[in-house]
């Protein structure tokens, strides 16, 4: 029967009055309502509507107006909660779970795909190439490393990249069969590049870096290491076009001269790093503009440059103060002396990490400038350095008690005065004392000592991790085992040439096996304990006999000891020069091939 539209309207006052009556109305925020409930549309009354129950709606409507409240999150938020996942899978399925979440997940899974296995290569190039997918997934890619992959990579392996125009960082790490033909397809109309990465490419020429120079305009990060063939007409080019560099690496760069170096000081003012490694013909002159005009430099790296000598550093400005130099690496600088690292001390007060290994020339004078930095200083490095004596590391100690790593190898005047006055270090993490012939047992007892009274103080644990004693002959297992016992946390402990230990079968069942180009004569004292080996060389200690008892009596430093007094009788003139008292505010051949030489590290 055809209903009239009479009928039609009783019908629909009915079912609206049952409607009411069945379900009371709410208040306009009450206790089941919330940002994510709410109606998409606050303004829905202006178009003549009273009631949402007067709004009719088709079944796909409501099945809309039906959604969970997580699918009407704003997408900032789900990008939020996405980017806590770690795994790449976990994003995978998030793409899968409807069109919202695909869209807001699907960038943080390309940005940077992964590329560690050749399978997972070919799946990326495959989606990348495809012509007709749900996304250009060529445009996504903003983070691209294959170094994973490094000996399989070759430029046919990259063709497919030449499409991802917006990359940000690439890492092309130890990829020796790249030649600037790959490199150059990966460059060319890259306008966003931001870092690249070609270490140990050494078949890249100076045709890679001037495409660098050409295309990337906002680089900041740029690392050759040991690209050989590269020479300063395409450095300088780089200087003068990507005047936003911040990080620059040349080790090894042999051709590279003061051009580059003069170059870069002066077209690049945000200059925050740069490594000049083994770049032996750099020379004072581009070295004193670089620090000079690089206010903001904070770390400075200028190992095995054997030209420079105290006149890159004593021509600097004079009253001119460069606070923002943290690091500064001087390894091997045969040529500098003690009136440059007065002037270095003087010019960059708040260095934190210093490295003078095999500056051979410098002596205590050196050390108790270097005092001056007080509590900023937490990195010395002061192998090879032998004139140095127990009276001016005695007083560096003093001065500068947050120090976390020291190494001293092959100063052959320390005796067991240093190491117990470094023992009291109560932020000591490592310390290398490598051929410092003179220490006993006393000094590895005084370490031991003061990490068990360190461990006795509420909230503060061991810190002691490393600790390099090879060939300091005169130690024995008693103090061995104590330092053990006491620093739980140790996780190195090189013993090369130590008889106690190398010469004992049972001993060296826990340490690591020697490289394979070791000597057999270096092959037979090799011992080191690194990782679970120490744990285990630990263990085995306790467990074939009783702990050794050890008297700790005397270990720890005492400005009235006579001992140490008589270590300081020939310092005062030293330190009155350079203006110290006690109320100024608060590896590598070293470790005579037991691999236990570490880097610098870069805090702060």
């Amino acid at each position: 029967m055809v209903r009239t539209s009479r009928d039609v309207l009783e019908l629909s006052t009915s079912t609206s009055a049952s409607s009411s009556s069945s379900s009371p109305e709410r208040a306009p925020y009450d206790d089941d309502t919330d940002f994510f409930t709410a109606g998409r549309n606050d303004s829905e009354s202006s178009i003549g509507v009273s009631s949402l129950r007067e709004v009719t709606m088709s079944p796909s409507q409501s099945r809309e107006r039906r959604v969970s409240p997580i699918s009407r999150l704003p997408p900032e938020i789900l990008i939020g909660v996405f980017t806590k996942l770690s795994s790449s899978a976990d994003l995978k399925n998030c793409m899968l779970v409807s069109k919202t979440w695909s869209r807001n997940s699907v960038d943080l899974l390309w940005h940077r795909p992964l590329c560690n296995t050749w399978a997972n290569l070919q799946s990326v190039t495959k989606s990348i190439q495809t012509p007709d997918g749900y996304y250009s997934y060529n445009a996504l890619v903003k983070r691209l490393n294959l170094s994973n992959l490094n000996e399989q990579i070759s430029d046919g392996t990259v063709k497919p990249f030449q499409m991802c125009k917006r990359i940000e960082r690439l890492t092309l790490t130890g990829c020796i069969r790249l030649t600037d033909g790959g490199v150059c397809s990966l460059i060319y109309g890259s306008k966003s590049l931001l870092a690249l990465d070609i270490t140990g490419l050494d078949a890249v020429t100076d045709h890679t870096l001037k495409a660098v120079s050409e295309n990337c305009g906002r680089l900041q990060g740029l690392n050759i290491t040991d690209c050989s063939k590269v020479t300063d007409d395409s450095l300088v080019a780089v200087a003068e076009n990507c005047h936003f560099l911040k990080r620059l690496k040349l080790n090894n760069c042999s051709l590279v001269t003061d051009d580059s170096i003069m170059a870069v000081a002066q077209h690049c003012p945000y200059m925050l790093e740069i490594d000049l490694h083994n770049c032996r013909q750099v020379t004072n002159v581009s070295i004193t503009s670089l620090i000079a005009r690089g206010r903001q430099l904070r770390e400075l790296r200028v190992g095995h440059c054997g030209l420079l000598t105290d006149s890159a550093f004593l021509d600097l400005p004079k009253n001119l103060a460069f606070d923002s130099l943290r690091i500064l690496d001087l390894t091997a600088c045969h040529q500098l002396h003690d009136e440059a690292v007065e002037k270095i001390i003087e010019s960059s007060p708040r260095l934190r990490n210093l490295v003078l290994a095999k500056c051979k020339e410098i002596t205590d004078r050196s050390v108790l400038a270097i005092t001056k930095l007080g509590k900023n200083l937490h990195y010395i490095h002061l192998g090879h350095c032998a004139q140095i004596t127990d009276g001016a590391v005695v007083q560096l100690v003093k001065m500068c008690n947050r120090i976390r790593y020291i190494d001293l190898a092959c100063c052959q005047r320390l005796t067991d005065a240093s190491v117990k006055q470094l023992a009291t270090l109560p932020k000591l993490r490592r310390i290398g004392l490598v051929k410092c012939q003179s220490i006993t047992d006393r000094s590895i007892l005084a370490l031991a000592k003061a990490n068990a009274e360190q461990r006795q103080k509420p909230m503060v644990a061991s810190l002691l991790e490393r600790v390099h004693l090879s060939y300091c002959v005169n130690l024995t297992l008693q103090g061995i085992h104590a330092l053990l016992n006491q620093c739980p946390k140790l996780t190195h402990l090189s013993l090369t040439g130590v008889q106690a230990f190398y010469l004992r079968e049972d001993l060296i069942n826990y340490c690591r096996g020697a490289p394979p180009e070791f000597t057999e004569h270096q092959r037979h004292v090799f011992c080191v304990f690194s990782g679970d080996g120490v744990n285990k060389l630990r263990t085995y200690l306790n467990e074939i006999g009783p702990d050794i008892a050890y008297d700790t009596e005397g270990t720890m430093y005492d400005d009235r000891e006579g001992d140490d007094m008589d270590t300081d009788q020939h310092l005062p003139g030293l330190m009155h020069a350079t203006g110290i008292n006690d109320d100024d505010d608060d590896m590598d051949e070293a470790d005579g091939g037991d691999g236990s030489q570490y880097e610098l590290e870069g805090e702060g």
